[in-house]
């Protein structure tokens, strides 16, 4: 096999699991547009989509299912492509925005707003961009991130491992912000509240969508102007430097498009737990290396099954997707840790 097949096959890989997730993705969308109560013929779906007022129907498939699958396409490739940028950029499985606490920070400032400033719309999204975007600077300030070789005679590896760290202490924090904050309010808003932070499409809008669809807009091309310079930081801030990258800008300026992509969908759907945290691992399992595109659509995958399973399959009960996500991940996270104790204790 010559060296030009044997680097085509991976490429070939790559593609085919791209298709087959994209078809998954379609397939899930068809599934949350018709399944539920009341089930929707798809023929009477068609024809709404075409334009057709079908009493009864067309408000159920334009103004509440469509919607909500289409958000759950968008806010689930986003902490796809942020939970990617985040564990790649520190080199370390564990370091997505659910673990290290930009999720927890942009939930903190929306309740926050909630409770204090009885904030809505535009102001609580607002809002919860900020939160994650102090959360993770507070972390990478505090960890020194934004030093190349800032951990002294550790260098990258314990700089990365730093972060992480302090980011688990930091989200710790947080969670007792959003408890007090929740004790603090009054019973329906308290209730409003933690239905937003259990994470869920179930109030997903045209308008909702609009914004995260531009949003993503302008963020997915400047995270594929910036892939490259990530790809040269993996080699070693001094490699890096050598070839003329300015790696504390190229570090900001990834962690900064990392922590918008992770709170714009937290901004609209809630905090999804463990959506960033899976996709990417799971990416990386289905080709045999890192894949930004295939875990922006594990993502969208992952947040579309969960929504349909905890529409359907639970009886009478509605389950918001972020209760199964967190259930996926848990045990997930827990797989990940006694791997890693069980890698560096040989």
């Amino acid at each position: 096999m010559t060296a030009a097949a044997s680097a085509a096959r991976p490429r070939r890989r790559v593609l085919l699991l791209g298709a087959g997730l994209l078809t998954a993705v379609l397939v899930l969308v068809v599934a949350r547009v018709l399944l539920g109560t009341p089930f929707v013929y798809a023929d009477l779906a068609v024809r709404v989509l075409l334009g057709e007022d079908v009493p009864g129907v067309s408000f159920i498939v334009l103004d509440d299912r469509l919607p909500a699958a289409l958000v759950g396409v968008l806010a689930g490739a986003s902490f796809g492509l942020s939970g990617t940028v985040f564990q790649t950029l520190l080199r370390n499985p564990l370091a997505s925005p659910d673990v290290i606490g930009v999720s927890l920070g942009s939930s903190a400032a929306a309740v926050f707003a909630l409770a204090v400033l009885d904030a809505q719309g535009l102001t609580l999204f607002w809002w919860t961009l900020l939160g994650g975007l102090a959360t993770a600077l507070l972390v990478l300030w505090v960890a020194r991130a934004h030093r190349a070789g800032g951990a002294g005679a550790g260098g990258a590896g314990a700089v990365d491992d730093r972060f992480v760290l302090v980011g688990i202490g930091v989200a710790a924090a947080l969670t007792a912000l959003i408890q007090y904050l929740l004790s603090r309010m009054p019973t329906q808003r308290a209730g409003d509240a933690m239905h937003w932070l259990v994470g869920s499409l179930s109030g997903a809008t045209w308008p909702r969508l609009a914004v995260l669809a531009g949003a993503l807009c302008v963020l997915v091309p400047l995270l594929a102007l910036l892939l490259g310079r990530l790809r040269i930081l993996q080699l070693g801030d001094d490699t890096a430097t050598s070839l003329g990258l300015p790696v504390p800008a190229t570090r900001i300026a990834l962690v900064v498009v990392g922590v918008l992509l992770s709170a714009l969908p937290v901004a609209v759907a809630g905090p999804l737990a463990f959506v960033a945290f899976l996709s990417g691992p799971i990416a990386r399992m289905l080709a045999g290396r890192p894949s930004v595109p295939l875990a922006a659509l594990v993502g969208a995958v992952l947040v579309l099954a969960a929504d349909v399973a905890g529409q359907n399959l639970f009886g009478r009960i509605d389950l918001a997707a972020g209760v199964i996500t967190g259930a996926l991940g848990a045990p997930f996270l827990l797989w990940m840790l006694v791997r890693s104790a069980a890698g560096s204790g040989r």
